[in-house]
């Protein structure tokens, strides 16, 4: 009882229109108060001090620079132009750019929001001028974007990571089936749409053309072997990958490419800080409002009414799986992953399921709740740059959010396909 009452005041909050990260710290401070409970105001400082301190979290502002500096530097351009003379002769062409580029812009950002305002700009207006509708260019881009924090790098990976003190660089490598596994999905979708509205490819690129694309965005493709490999081979860490992958952009940009000028800089770090500081607000507040629920035993709670149900592990995680999409329907992803780990960890231990494979199935269920109204942040990012309304971009979705939620089902009963490369390369 007391678990629907704490989140029924949190949903309501939120529907009133409060802020994510303030509607989580009310709902602490109004339970504590009306259960008339001690409450001592430098717990919530503590609280949210302690849980944004850990070195793994560094990795989230590095990651979303280096996006940002991606997007004006030119290098989102080139990933284009390779997406295009590689998939752009099949049917609804320039949607399979979409998706291609998007999988390979994600081995570099690791934010969804990121790939959404900033490549998605760019395959919007390619895809209207190619005659594409814009619900349609609209969707796929939204959805395309929800590869990014799949495939490696990922911040939300990283932010399970500090939270379950799980190895990052497993997290990283389990994500990378799934998302690949996606970005099909996504495809398959996009050919029957197209060969439904008779949408149009593009011209097949010549051999010389595919590899003149190739051979500009040679130096960008390079950025995810530079982290991943990086990490394995233990040259550094998660987080200074992050800082890695912010300076090789600003190399690309300043140097090579020479499309990033030193007066840029300024507005793209602004524009990190922003960014940066609503992921950590929330990040805080979530540290807090988790200390809260263990304090008035939700999690003990929730344990022994699974429990009393007598589940198996595939029904424990058909459940959690349902929370999960519930929720993000009405919270922003990170969000959702901060608040409910803590209230999952305990019984993902107790039926011995694997962490690494757990984090994944989050994510997945995270991404699902960024393309769901009414709080889906990439349908927002979207719909600002493509002018296309919430209403009629949601309903364009249900062919992606079906593939996503497919490879959501393929993940959680085949474990092997999320495992097997991370115990390949470093080891059970």
């Amino acid at each position: 009882m007391l678990t629907l009452i704490i989140f029924g005041t949190l949903v309501g909050l939120m529907m009133l229109g409060v802020p994510v990260a303030v509607a989580m710290g009310l709902t602490a401070v109004l339970a504590f108060i009306f259960k008339g409970q001690e409450f001592v105001l430098t717990m919530v400082a503590q609280r949210m001090y302690s849980s944004t301190t850990a070195f793994t979290l560094l990795a989230i502002p590095f990651f979303i620079l280096a996006g940002n500096l991606m997007n004006s530097g030119g290098i989102t351009q080139r990933v284009f132009r390779f997406a295009l003379a590689l998939v752009g002769h099949f049917r609804g062409g320039l949607g399979h750019v979409n998706v291609v580029a998007s999988m390979i812009f994600s081995g570099m950002s690791g934010a969804a929001v990121a790939d959404a305002a900033g490549l998605g700009l760019i395959e919007i207006e390619a895809m209207k001028k190619g005659g594409y509708s814009p619900r349609f260019s609209a969707a796929i881009t939204a959805a395309s974007a929800t590869i990014g924090p799949v495939i490696p790098p990922s911040i939300p990976f990283v932010i399970y990571g500090s939270i379950t003190g799980v190895s990052v660089g497993k997290l990283f490598l389990a994500g990378c089936i799934p998302g690949v596994l996606m970005g099909l999905a996504m495809m398959i979708g996009v050919f029957f749409v197209s060969r439904a509205r008779k949408y149009p490819k593009e011209p097949k690129a010549s051999l010389k053309e595919m590899m003149q694309s190739f051979k500009e965005a040679a130096l960008a493709l390079g950025t995810p072997v530079i982290i991943v490999g990086g990490i394995l081979g233990g040259i550094f860490t998660p987080t200074e990958a992050a800082v890695v992958a912010s300076v090789y952009a600003i190399f690309l940009g300043l140097v090579v490419y020479r499309e990033l000028k030193i007066k840029d800089l300024p507005r793209i770090f602004w524009d990190t800080l922003l960014h940066t500081i609503r992921v950590m607000f929330i990040i805080a507040v979530a540290g807090f409002f988790g200390w809260f629920i263990i304090h008035q035993r939700v999690p003990e709670e929730l344990i022994n009414g699974l429990t009393a149900l007598a589940l198996d592990r595939w029904g424990l995680l058909l459940i959690i799986i349902f929370i999960l999409l519930v929720l993000g329907c009405f919270l922003e992803g990170i969000a959702v992953l901060v608040i409910t780990i803590p209230i999952f960890m305990p019984l993902i231990e107790r039926y011995n399921i694997d962490p690494v494979y757990f984090g994944v199935i989050m994510t997945l269920c995270s991404m699902l709740g960024l393309l769901t109204p009414p709080v889906g942040m990439c349908l927002y990012a979207v719909s600002s740059i493509s002018g296309v309304p919430i209403g009629p971009l949601s309903a364009e979705m249900w062919p992606y959010l079906l593939g996503i939620f497919i490879v959501l089902l393929i993940m959680t009963f085949l474990p092997g396909f999320t495992l097997w490369l991370p115990n390949l390369l470093m080891g059970p």
